[in-house]
């Protein structure tokens, strides 16, 4: 919450391009040249690689990195049990998944004193995160800054802030992400988040299954959505810190924790694709209609992460950036719909073009598969009659993480005190127009 963070995060310097072979070095000549692994590797570090994926995943898929540290990683003390705090992991299984439209306002003031990981809260999710597949919806709300670092064994994190900047101290150099920008943690790296204002609010996406990657673009050909470039990956930047600091781990759904002699976020060099990055949801080109009917929200899909069978994610992030809304006899904002994905909405900004009243920022709406939704009675009135100009929508910034599986509820969520108790009424009052 210094001035002096806040300086070092709009000073930051990144290297560019989604899925890029990265290199960067903090010291001149940390960086071996011509191989990963020497026998000594330059200015006295350890060598280290740090697998994404298995190392035999086709080379188009595969994702790892080498580092070259102070101290290897393996130079720690033994992990114990610590409390969960309200994260929870799949299988999700202490409620039974409810067909119910639900929606929650924003997560309410934290106690003093609580950090990003003990700020974090989780809603639901499904899958297995010991088997790799599945995903968990989070938010978090947070008012100080981290002092312990955290790592995800159990999945990669997708940062989705809506209130507060964040400086992310990761073992591959410093990230700064404000709202309408997203993070990406991937598996297994260590960082720590300071904030930059009085406290912080927003989303996480923990994908359990096969990293993120950009979606393909079929017929629309080889530019739109979010561009490769506009994706940003830190510049090696190191701590050197001995004394006491707690390394937290999250492993099979449960945190362990353990006291390192030394800060593990001490990667003087690295190069490699298993990385962190930050990227402005401003920038998503979006592609849409310019003759009639409204597409399917698919076609605002930032990232995906594939499953065994194509064309079917298990999970998407999908954003409603600012856009034109030009479409003829065309009924314009989201339709009525059921759908075989399950659907978590959450706002950062504005108004979402689709619901008049009641889905604010920091909330979030659950519409699981097959649960009939679409705009409330208000919008649809308002669209029907619209004179039907070129409009922009430029006041909202809402976004989607929408799965292959129903989303299952923890128990606190099911129950929260903030769960929106009549959301059904949005509904209420659509009437018989039939003509026949």
């Amino acid at each position: 919450m210094s001035g002096d963070a806040r300086k070092t995060a709009e000073g930051l310097s990144y290297l560019t391009g989604f899925g890029n072979e990265h290199a960067s070095e903090a010291v001149p000549g940390a960086l071996p040249e011509g191989r990963n692994s020497p026998q000594r590797a330059p200015l006295g570090l350890y060598a280290e690689q740090l697998s994404g994926t298995a190392f035999t995943e086709p080379r188009a898929h595969n994702r790892r990195s080498w580092l070259y540290r102070i101290r290897p990683s393996a130079a720690h003390p033994a992990f114990t049990r610590t409390g969960n705090g309200a994260i929870r992991t799949a299988p999700f299984t202490e409620t039974v998944p409810d067909p119910n439209r639900l929606r929650w306002n924003p997560l309410p003031q934290p106690p003093a004193g609580t950090d990003f990981l003990a700020g974090l809260w989780t809603l639901g999710g499904n899958g297995d995160a010991t088997q790799r597949s599945g995903m968990a919806v989070h938010l978090y709300h947070a008012n100080a800054s981290m002092e312990r670092v955290f790592s995800d064994a159990d999945g990669e994190l997708l940062i989705v802030p809506e209130r507060g900047g964040l400086l992310l101290h990761t073992e591959f150099g410093r990230l700064h992400v404000e709202p309408a920008h997203v993070a990406l943690i991937p598996r297994g790296v260590r960082f720590r988040v300071e904030l930059l204002d009085e406290s912080a609010r927003g989303y996480v996406c923990e994908n359990y299954g096969a990293p993120f990657q950009l979606p393909d673009l079929g017929p629309i050909g080889a530019n739109g959505l979010a561009n490769p470039r506009d994706f940003r990956a830190p510049v090696a930047a190191y701590e050197d810190v001995e004394g006491p600091v707690e390394v937290v781990n999250k492993f099979c759904g449960n945190l362990w924790t353990a006291t390192y002699d030394h800060s593990p976020l001490d990667v003087v060099a690295w190069h490699g694709n298993h990385v962190p990055y930050v990227y402005d949801l401003r920038r998503f080109n979006v592609i849409g209609t310019i003759s009639y009917d409204h597409p399917d929200p698919s076609i605002f899909t930032v990232l995906t992460s594939p499953s065994d069978t194509p064309g079917l994610a298990g999970v998407d992030f999908v954003v409603f950036a600012p856009r034109w809304l030009v479409g003829e006899d065309t009924f314009r904002p989201p339709y009525f719909h059921r759908n075989v994905m399950s659907e978590y909405m959450g706002l950062i900004e504005g108004a979402y073009d689709a619901k008049a009243e009641g889905f604010v920022p920091g909330g979030g709406s659950l519409h699981n598969m097959m649960s009939a939704h679409g705009p409330d009675r208000e919008t649809f009135d308002r669209a029907s009659a619209a004179e039907l100009r070129p409009q922009k929508i430029d006041d909202g910034l809402a976004f989607m993480f929408e799965t292959r599986w129903p989303v299952t509820l923890t128990p606190h969520a099911a129950g929260a005190e903030h769960l929106q108790q009549r959301y059904d009424d949005v509904w209420q009052g659509l009437e018989r127009h039939f003509r026949g």
